[in-house]
């Protein structure tokens, strides 16, 4: 099999099954058994887990709990669930004070209707806005975090491709001392 190393869900990198037949990782011609290739996955997904518990700690830690209504606020206005409630309520509104058979409280061209829909208009943008900041803020750090993870990652197959290279330097050596005592053995 054909092993692949993906990013997931930005934290670390994972092996990827294409083909049976070749056992080994893309680009470095190592060969892998199927349980060094889960070992690999487990130890890929307790990291990246042990981050994003970390990266939910820090999270909880800085921000007020005024900011976290925010973004459940922020979750609910961009939803379908509100849209739909949203709806529902607008359309009962103006059945309600349509019809002659029930008593009107916001008239046509409902004027109530388009000042509660104003309010929530100018409180919902700046809670949503406000949410996105920190968002964007929160995407930021984990950006750093994945160029640090990157960044060591590569670090280390640097090491490894450097030592790869010295081992088969070393084994040409030895092969060729090898060859060369062959040689002479073959002579006298």
């Amino acid at each position: 099999m054909i092993m692949k190393f993906n990013t997931v869900k930005k934290y670390g990198i994972k092996p990827e099954v294409k083909d049976e037949k070749i056992n080994s990782i893309h680009g470095f011609d190592i060969e892998l058994n199927k349980e060094d290739t889960l070992r690999i996955g487990r130890l890929v997904d307790n990291y990246e887990k042990s981050i994003l518990a970390h990266l939910d700690d820090e999270y909880i830690r800085k921000t007020t709990w005024s900011d976290r209504l925010a973004d459940r606020i922020s979750s609910f206005g961009g939803s379908w669930k509100f849209i739909i409630f949203f709806s529902l309520f607008l359309v009962f509104w103006m059945i309600w004070n349509s019809f002659t058979f029930t008593k009107h409280f916001d008239s046509k061209p409902f004027i109530l209707l388009n000042l509660i829909l104003s309010f929530i208009a100018a409180f919902q943008a700046p809670v949503i806005m406000m949410s996105q900041n920190r968002q964007a803020a929160r995407d930021k750090h984990e950006s750093i975090i994945d160029f640090a993870i990157n960044y060591k990652a590569e670090q280390e197959i640097d090491d490894l491709q450097s030592q790869l290279h010295q081992i088969k330097d070393e084994l040409h050596s030895i092969n060729q001392l090898l060859q060369a005592n062959h040689k002479n053995e073959e002579h006298k």
